[in-house]
């Protein structure tokens, strides 16, 4: 069986950790993709996933991550039955984070925290670069510069 999920979303809201009764970190919190297909003549939509961390992964995303960050999540997909204030039975469906990564710059992030769709910063001045020599062309060979290979006899490779 094969359950793995890997998106790239930001997050709707800041992190926030919590500790189990024996004292284990855990965080949850909800990421927005934007949807690979969009309609000619609407806006892009975008899926809205629940994730939950554990321990140092859950420290992680809380001391690091913020409202509007662009983050990598690579987990499984996990279902859990419970009972609502009414009594009414619900299943709530939520990945299960394995890996957690940075996708953009710690820069970026402080620029987009503002909310989901953060204009993207202005690109600065390309520093100068050194003199480079031109690359070798080899369009301007010679037929001398190639040996003729006998078809009868066995290539020397």
């Amino acid at each position: 069986m094969l359950n793995v999920i890997a998106l790239v979303g930001r997050l709707v809201a800041d992190p926030e950790l919590r500790h189990t009764t024996s004292g284990i970190a855990t965080c949850t919190f909800r990421i927005a993709v934007d949807r690979s297909y969009v309609r000619q003549g609407e806006e892009r939509k975008a899926d809205f996933f629940d994730i939950v961390a554990w321990r140092q992964s859950a420290e992680f995303v809380c001391k690091y991550f913020r409202k509007g960050n662009l983050i990598a999540v690579n987990g499984s997909l996990q279902t859990r039955n419970y009972e609502d204030r009414n009594g009414n039975k619900r299943t709530a469906y939520e990945i299960v984070a394995d890996n957690i990564h940075f996708v953009e710059s710690k820069a970026a992030a402080s620029s987009s925290a503002g909310g989901y769709a953060a204009p993207a910063p202005a690109a600065a001045p390309a520093p100068a670069r050194a003199a480079v020599p031109e690359p070798v062309s080899y369009s301007s060979g010679s037929a001398d510069d190639f040996a003729l290979i006998d078809d009868n006899e066995d290539l020397p490779f």
